[in-house]
C-alpha cells in the first residue's frame, strides 16, 4: 500500500467511525506501520462482555480450531485466525474446527469475515457455504440467513434442499440474499446490503497484509 493509499484508508475509516474506540487506534497504527506485514495472529481487539470456551476473553488471545467465541450485548470482537480476519458483532456465537481451521460455523448472530486464498466451510442453520478467497457478512437468524458475499466465488447448499448448488461471484457486494430453512418458503431471496462497509472490509485486510479488490473509497451501506 502506498502513502495515498495510506491517506486514504485512513479517511475512509475514520468516515465509519473505527479510528475510535479503546485500543483500535493504535490496532490501526500498527497495521498501517508494517505496511504489507501482518500483525500477529489472535484477538485484536475486545468490546464488552466477550468469551473463549466459556472463559473471558483478553486480548492479545490466541483462537483457532475447537474455540468458540461469543459476544454479549453491545459487543464486539475483531481477532485473526491464520491468515483470515474477522469482525464478530454482538450476541453472536462463532466456532471453528478442521486442522487447517478451514470450517466455521455461525450458530447464531453477526460475523463480517475476510479469506484467504484456499477452500473454507461455513456452516449456518439454514446452509452450507463453501468459498475460496472471499470477504463476506452473514447474520444468522432462527429461521433465515442473510449472506452477502462482498467479494470472490462461493457455492451455497440451501439445508432446505442439498441437492440444489448456487454459484455466486461478485467484485463489490453484488448479489445478497436471505436464505430461507422453511422448505414451504423459497430458498433464496434477493436483500440489499446491510450493516457492513468497505471501512471495514478494508481494516480487516489490512491486519492480514492484504488489500480489497474494490476501489479504496470506504463509505459505509
Amino acid at each position: 500500500m502506498n502513502q495515498s493509499g495510506r491517506r486514504q484508508w485512513l479517511k475512509s475509516l475514520a468516515t465509519a467511525g473505527l479510528l475510535t474506540g479503546a485500543g483500535l487506534g493504535g490496532l490501526i497504527r500498527e497495521a498501517l506501520a508494517s505496511g504489507s506485514r501482518p500483525i500477529l495472529p489472535g484477538l485484536q481487539k475486545i468490546t464488552g462482555n466477550v468469551t473463549v470456551n466459556g472463559q473471558p476473553a483478553q486480548a492479545g488471545m490466541a483462537v483457532g480450531s475447537g474455540d468458540t467465541i461469543v459476544t454479549g450485548t453491545a459487543s464486539e470482537a475483531i481477532y485473526v485466525i491464520g491468515q483470515d480476519a474477522f469482525l464478530q458483532r454482538e450476541n453472536s456465537a462463532v466456532s471453528f474446527s478442521g486442522v487447517a481451521v478451514d470450517v466455521l460455523r455461525i450458530l447464531t448472530g453477526k460475523l463480517l469475515s475476510v479469506f484467504a486464498k484456499g477452500s473454507r466451510k461455513i456452516e449456518t442453520v439454514t446452509a452450507t457455504i463453501g468459498i475460496r478467497g472471499t470477504g463476506c457478512y452473514i447474520e444468522a437468524e432462527d429461521n433465515r440467513v442473510y449472506f452477502c458475499l462482498c467479494y470472490g466465488a462461493a457455492d451455497l447448499i440451501p439445508v432446505a434442499d442439498p441437492s440444489h448448488v448456487e454459484h455466486i461471484e461478485t467484485k463489490h457486494h453484488d448479489h445478497p440474499v436471505y436464505i430461507n430453512r422453511d422448505s414451504s418458503l423459497p430458498m433464496m431471496v434477493d436483500a440489499s446490503v446491510i450493516n457492513h462497509s468497505d471501512a471495514e472490509l478494508e481494516m480487516l485486510e489490512s491486519l492480514v497484509g492484504r488489500w480489497p479488490p474494490f476501489s479504496q473509497g470506504g463509505y459505509r451501506y
